[in-house]
């Protein structure tokens, strides 16, 4: 018990500190530690002993040094978020990589396509390259993390001219720092040496009209298990070939480089694949080089000459992924290049939320829809990238697949944006409420956040005339004869509700007498009070619409600023329009 009191004290000795100049008060101190566990009021003494204790400690200190004390262990006291780098979990509880301790230099790359933006699903890969980085760099090795876009596929995963610049934007955001950039359709020349050289040693082979084996029977062949008889014709004529394939020669369809693998390989897709085809460049122009090429690598001839080029020691990605590292090692193994360690973990599944890129595509919807798992959307809901990373780091790299629920990643928000976010009052579905009783003047005083009294508070006077007035309250809780307290502002009694009004006698502003009789703490608006709207993300696509008011302070904040509405959840301020705040749910 002495050892969890003494840390409270700690804790709220340094904010009353900071917030007096640097003296803390053992009663203020000792009344905060009673507000937040009442249970502790049965040992009082020894409570009163250690803050004293606590309080005199923390007074012998400068300001400065009671201030950096406080943003080290309690930063959201100040409100201030920890960084990015505090925020990402627990690094370093991932797994040890094979090898990771006798290599002299680790590198690790991030190698999206940019077809589509950054979600949930393809963010893993890269916080989890990025986190391997990140321990292995904290003990001294020599450690890269390479940002690499793979993008020579115009026609079937055609690249969005804007997805370049998002997905960057999306990894800054997340916190993730890449060491060297790289786009393949800039290397389109690197592919061609080396498809050569693989030509020159018998590694690969075309298969072209009118060079003995035509594009079908090849295909009927390998599932068959039997050679085209290209695959072993002299590298002269290989070559000639593919020149042709180069000077634009064949059309769709009518030529390919193979590699050769295994023809008897039980899984079809790994016999001979292709690593080069023609692509129509007029009909799918690339959205960087328009028609330069027409000839263009395959995702795993590309990736096992970039992954050696750019000495990638170890690659982490997904289990859909294993026969691609399969077709990968024939690359590896014709030019006797050794192959990065391949770690595959399972797929991440989100309950109620499709990351399927082509599903997403289809609803046609602007990458920053708050309904959207992309990490556009989730940024602008209110999501932040500690939680993703909280997340992420949690599922790990596990073979198997991981189910979590969006409950999940709100937990981890939760937990971030909870001390950040300052208290207001909303209304939803509001009645007018007519209090008989009132004085010339009341005051609330209610706190920006009940954990946090430094941050002060606001006052909100409500003006009596003729001994009544008025403010509004959500319907839901006013019934004739409840006894309730308004937040901050006092006791009431309600004596008639009808339709959009109801009354109420005000019967005094004394907390004792509200705990007394167990009257509900409800929140409420003054007359003067803004209309709002809160946007609440259903599904993909779907939302629904909370219509209410909001105290008028919100008006005057910021736009993004994050909230959390007494009784309703967070929210985040998006801005206004035609007189009237929009803010986005994030979570309860």
């Amino acid at each position: 018990m002495e050892s969890d009191v003494r840390d409270l004290a700690l804790k709220h000795a340094l904010i009353n500190a900071v917030r007096f100049n640097g003296k803390a008060d053992v009663k203020a101190v000792v009344s905060k530690i009673f507000a937040d566990n009442p249970e502790l009021r049965s040992k009082a003494r020894q409570v009163v002993e250690v803050v004293s204790e606590v309080v005199n400690y923390v007074n012998s200190l400068t300001l400065d040094e009671q201030r950096r004390i406080l943003k080290e262990r309690w930063p959201e006291a100040l409100g201030a978020r920890k960084s990015t780098e505090e925020r990402r979990g627990d690094i370093e509880s991932l797994p040890e990589l094979p090898d990771a301790d006798k290599l002299s230099k680790l590198v690790f790359r991030f190698a999206p396509n940019p077809d589509f933006y950054l979600h949930l699903g393809s963010a893993r890969p890269a916080i989890v390259n990025y986190a391997y980085k990140l321990k292995y760099a904290n003990k001294g090795k020599d450690s890269r993390f390479i940002l690499r876009f793979e993008d020579t596929d115009p026609r079937i995963k055609r690249p969005l001219l804007d997805a370049y610049d998002a997905i960057k934007e999306d990894l800054r955001w997340l916190g993730v720092k890449w060491d060297e950039e790289y786009i393949q359709s800039d290397r389109m020349n690197i592919y061609y040496e080396y498809a050569r050289r693989l030509i020159e040693i018998g590694g690969a082979y075309v298969v072209a009209k009118g060079s003995g084996c035509e594009p079908d029977e090849w295909k009927r062949l390998k599932i068959e298990g039997k050679p085209c008889l290209t695959r072993e014709a002299e590298s002269s004529r290989n070559l000639e070939f593919f020149d042709k394939m180069l000077d634009g020669a064949f059309n769709e369809g009518e030529a390919i480089v193979a590699v050769k693998t295994d023809l008897s390989s039980p899984d079809p897709s790994i016999r001979d694949w292709v690593a080069f085809r023609v692509i129509d460049a007029h009909k799918y122009p690339h959205p960087r080089v328009g028609d330069k090429y027409v000839v263009w690598p395959t995702y795993n001839f590309a990736v096992a000459i970039d992954d050696h080029l750019m000495g990638i020691t170890h690659v982490l990605r997904a289990q859909e992924h294993r026969v691609n590292t399969v077709k990968q090692y024939y690359v590896f193994k014709a030019f006797g290049w050794e192959q990065p360690y391949t770690i595959h973990f399972g797929r991440l599944k989100i309950e109620g939320l499709k990351l399927s890129k082509s599903i997403l595509k289809k609803l046609n919807l602007t990458k920053d829809d708050v309904t959207l798992p992309t990490l556009a959307g989730l940024r602008n809901r209110g999501i932040t990238p500690e939680a993703i990373w909280s997340l992420i780091l949690f599922v790990g790299i596990k073979e198997t697949d991981a189910s979590i629920s969006l409950k999940n990643l709100y937990a981890y928000n939760r937990r971030i944006i909870e001390p950040l976010a300052n208290r207001y009052m909303f209304v939803k579905n509001p009645v007018k409420l007519r209090l008989k009783g009132v004085g010339d003047l009341i005051e609330a005083k209610i706190p920006m956040h009940p954990s946090y009294p430094e941050r002060g508070f606001r006052v909100i006077k409500i003006t009596g005339e003729g001994g009544y007035a008025e403010v509004y309250v959500q319907a839901s809780d006013v019934k004739p004869g409840l006894i309730m307290r308004l937040l901050g502002l006092g006791n009431i009694k309600v004596s008639n509700v009808s339709g959009n009004e109801a009354e109420a006698d005000f019967i005094g502003q004394s907390v004792e007498d509200a705990r007394r009789s167990e009257a509900p703490i409800v929140q409420w608006v003054p007359v003067d009070a803004v209309n709002a709207e809160v946007i609440v993300p259903v599904n993909v696509g779907q939302v629904t619409v909370d219509n209410g008011l909001a105290e008028p302070t919100v008006a005057k904040l910021e736009q993004g600023t994050v909230m959390q509405f007494i009784r309703y959840g967070f929210v985040k301020l998006m801005g206004n329009s035609n007189s009237k705040i929009r803010l986005v749910y994030i979570h309860d």
